[in-house]
């Protein structure tokens, strides 16, 4: 669930580093950059840009913007191409067996096992379609915030990297601790000085 949902499952970053002054050119020019590639007619496994919140075909943002007020608003999509473990095995042992009979072997050699394994591997995925995932961001600027929406671990990795690359700037994800001492900066010291406590 997302930003244009009525529920939504999120978590909230601080963005660091300086944003240029020309932010918004800049900002045109490294999403274009990172925007989304489709890999449908492609054997490559893997693809991860930017889309428009309308439309996760829209890589372009031509059916929405990017720039929402003074907030950056956008999804991540990633489109991956995988076998599945027991699609694989299946497979290979299939062609395991009728490589022995045709060549009238008692067993493969680790190597060879190696070799066909791979090339099963690469027949399966080019026969696979990918399989999409779209997780919408929210960056306001005057907060220097941003609310990416997933609490998939895997998710958050790709999304950090994603942004890193596109904006030079980095993210801090935002804890309990970390959102109290922005808020109470009066307060620092005796929030350090803090200690768990069980609640039996």
């Amino acid at each position: 669930m997302g930003l244009l949902t009525g529920t939504a499952s999120f978590v909230r970053y601080t963005v660091e580093g300086d944003i240029p002054a020309d932010f918004w050119d800049f900002a045109a020019e490294r999403i274009a950059a990172r925007a989304f590639r489709d890999i449908d007619d492609s054997f490559d496994e893997l693809s991860v840009g930017w889309v428009s919140l309308a439309s996760m075909f829209d890589s372009s943002f031509s059916e929405a913007s990017f720039i929402a007020g003074d907030n950056v608003a956008m999804a991540m999509r990633i489109d991956e191409r995988k076998v599945a473990p027991a699609v694989l095995k299946k497979f290979f042992l299939k062609e395991e067996k009728r490589i022995l009979k045709e060549r009238q072997l008692p067993k493969l050699s680790r190597s060879q096992k190696l070799e066909l394994k791979e090339n099963v591997r690469l027949r399966l995925l080019k026969q696979a379609a990918p399989v999409p995932a779209v997780y919408e961001m929210y960056w306001n600027l005057a907060d220097n915030a941003v609310t990416f929406f997933s609490t998939s671990g895997k998710a958050q990795a790709v999304f950090e990297e994603l942004f890193r690359d596109t904006f030079d700037l980095g993210l801090v994800m935002q804890i309990p601790f970390t959102l109290a001492t922005a808020l109470l900066p009066d307060a620092a010291d005796e929030l350090h000085e803090l200690t768990p406590a069980v609640i039996a």
